[in-house]
């Protein structure tokens, strides 16, 4: 169902949340940690698979663009490096490798609370966050051994962020995170809150399967890894981030982050303390919004500890797709997707997600409330004249 990840200087892993969880648990005597654990694992309620969206720039490099799809960009075919072995990157954004794409519309924004309504209305669906855990297949991605959880956690529900209001240990994120029954992408804070009056910001706390179901229904798919970072760098290899290398904290504010003491100040010179509205930023260089900050986003691809060495082994990579199967050695058990984008909880001094390059990994029955997605629509390739 919703496990609620943070961004440190590195991905907070949900087995390092897990491990973290059941520690304070014991201590406390609050609840048996290994119930709360299971509970915040990431629930699968039986997804349903429910089967328009953007134009600036012209059609190139043997790749015929199609009229433009509503509210799409079209993004030109070429090649580009992958990862980043700059300032602030990461073991996992390595090695660097040469990736070749055929050109791909892409949402100039994330997909808003509206879009998702419009969803949720013609075809009736539910979210993960919406139904009750199944049982058996929380179990199947629990190590063996572990208890089950009690019938009192089985209820529908996701994380919120409660800022604790003091400085913390930032190694203990249950200071400043809450399992909230009944909340969703409807109720982002939870029973009593409304998106009613923010209809443009990026919808939340919605899995996957919930992303994927979408896209189906317009007859689109998530971007893969390659395609986003591609995307979010608007054309320029060499930037550590969708504006330049300028620091974030530089001049006006660039994208929606946390501003401040991570997790109990938030200075909000960005004007925004959680999401925002989608086009509230200045796009990139090829008119992408939030492609940086705001929410993380979901991607197509598996997260595999060694997917960027076997690319780098195959030379240049065309049109990668990502590995067929999920392995983190760190959680064997757990199948994981790819997010990408950062979020309004990241930070220069916190987390760097907001990088083109940065990636996180979670399992796909997930949804939180700093992470949303867009969509892709590939066309095929023609030789050019």
């Amino acid at each position: 169902m919703a496990l609620f990840v943070f961004c440190l200087n590195k991905p907070y892993e949900t087995g390092a949340l897990l491990r973290l969880l059941n520690e304070v648990m014991i201590m406390t005597k609050m609840i048996s940690g290994l119930a709360l654990a299971t509970m915040l694992t990431g629930f699968s309620a039986g997804q349903d698979t429910n089967k328009s969206c953007c134009s600036v720039l012209p059609s190139r490099f043997g790749t015929a663009a199609p009229e433009a799809p509503e509210g799409m960009v079209w993004i030109p075919g070429g090649e580009f490096t992958m990862g980043w072995d700059g300032e602030f990157g990461r073991p996992d954004e390595l090695p660097l490798h040469k990736v070749r794409l055929d050109g791909f519309w892409i949402k100039r924004t994330p997909v808003t609370n509206a879009e998702f309504k419009e969803f949720v209305d013609a075809t009736g669906y539910i979210t993960t966050a919406e139904k009750k855990p199944d049982l058996a297949e929380i179990m199947k991605n629990l190590p063996p051994g572990t208890p089950p959880p009690p019938e009192s956690a089985m209820v529908p529900a996701s994380m919120v962020f409660r800022p604790p209001g003091y400085p913390v240990d930032l190694n203990n994120p249950l200071v400043w995170w809450e399992w909230k029954e009944g909340a969703d992408w409807k109720h982002p804070q939870g029973p009593g809150s409304s998106i009613e009056k923010i209809m443009d910001h990026p919808v939340v706390h919605v899995s996957w399967y919930d992303a994927e179901a979408y896209a189906r229904w317009k007859g689109m798919s998530l971007p893969t890894e390659a395609q986003f970072e591609y995307a979010a760098r608007g054309g320029h290899e060499q930037w550590q981030n969708t504006w330049g290398n300028e620091p974030v904290t530089e001049g006006k504010p660039k994208i929606n982050i946390w501003e401040g003491p991570f997790p109990n100040r938030n200075y909000k010179k960005d004007g925004y303390y959680a999401t925002s509205p989608v086009t509230a930023f200045p796009p990139n260089d090829y008119g992408l919004y939030d492609m940086a900050g705001n929410v993380w986003e979901w991607t197509a691809d598996w997260y595999h500890v060694d997917a960027y060495r076997m690319d780098a082994r195959k030379g240049v990579v065309e049109n990668p797709k990502g590995p067929l199967i999920s392995y983190d050695p760190q959680e064997p058990h757990m199948p994981k997707k790819v997010t990408r984008g950062g979020s309004f909880l990241c930070s220069d001094a916190y987390c760097s997600g907001y990088r083109p390059a940065a990636r996180m990994k979670t399992s796909p029955d997930t949804s939180l409330c700093h992470t949303g997605f867009r969509v892709v629509k590939n066309v095929p390739a023609v030789e050019s004249d």
